[in-house]
């Protein structure tokens, strides 16, 4: 399975960013989609993700500034990042868990996307 991420950038405090995740590939199912935050030094911390039931988790850290949902294309996540702060810079990573279509499990991540926050 491979996930395809797009978004990301620079943008000053209190901005904007919209990131989003494709997943492809012999999929039967996805059990959770999401992002997940590394800076330099750190461990990849979870940010925000979607179960198949539609529960949203999100870190303290971004509650009521971020929303995680389902895209409307199919095995889509996106995330929308408002009142950014320098706190949130750092690679952003997204994730999908599930099912491939001969039942196996799997856990795949995309290949990262670079957000500052910065003036």
């Amino acid at each position: 399975v491979q996930l395809q991420a797009s978004g990301g950038g620079l943008v000053q405090p209190g901005g904007s960013l919209r990131l989003s995740c494709a997943a492809s590939g012999p999929i039967l199912s996805i059990h959770t989609l999401g992002y997940y935050r590394q800076v330099p030094g750190k461990q990849r911390d979870l940010v925000a993700v979607i179960t198949r039931g539609g529960e949203l988790v999100y870190s303290d850290s971004v509650k009521g500034r971020f929303a995680v949902s389902m895209g409307d294309a199919k095995n889509t996540v996106i995330l929308q990042a408002d009142n950014l702060k320098p706190d949130d810079s750092g690679v952003y990573y997204c994730k999908a868990a599930g099912r491939i279509t001969e039942g196996w499990p799997f856990e795949s991540w995309g290949q990262g996307t670079l957000v500052t926050v910065s003036s």
